[in-house]
């Protein structure tokens, strides 16, 4: 039977071997083994998600700072980086629904202090900004276009 360590191991290596070990498991009639794994498996899981969102924050916020530390050098690359990190944190939201606002808000101050290193770096100098609200990462409008020649559908 495999330990809980095994598991852990397993599941960090390949989720799809570990819900094979489970599938086999199961016709094995080892159902205690199987949820071992399968519970192994979860937390693997929600693991890569909740890192897969931070680092999607992160991205998202260094964006954002870049674009108001560096006005002159805005750029529509700049705002589709910010729109597609913003489109990326909803899909995990949705996939994951305790990857939440709640979530976000737990993780917002680290997030924000590797931003700010990633975006001081790719600057090359320094920023003042103390903070971000919620509203300048997730609700403000970033682009070049007027708002008058915005016709871009969102879904």
């Amino acid at each position: 039977m495999p330990t809980k360590q095994d598991w852990d191991w397993l599941a960090v290596s390949s989720h799809y071997q570990t819900a094979v070990a489970v599938q086999q498991l199961l016709r094995e009639g080892k159902s205690m083994e199987a949820s071992e794994g399968l519970d192994a498996l979860i937390e693997a899981m929600a693991r890569t998600e909740r890192h897969a969102l931070k680092s999607q924050l992160v991205r998202l916020m260094a964006h954002v700072i870049k674009w108001k530390c560096q006005p002159e050098k805005r750029s529509s690359s700049w705002a589709v980086t910010i729109n597609s990190a913003r489109m990326e944190i909803e899909d995990i939201e949705e996939e994951v629904p305790s990857l939440n606002r709640n979530y976000i808000e737990s993780v917002w101050d680290k997030c924000f202090k590797s931003a700010m290193k990633q975006a001081v770096l790719e600057m090359g100098k320094k920023c003042q900004l103390a903070s971000l609200t919620w509203s300048e990462v997730f609700e403000e409008r970033y682009s070049l276009l007027e708002e008058d020649d915005e016709d871009i559908d969102e879904d």
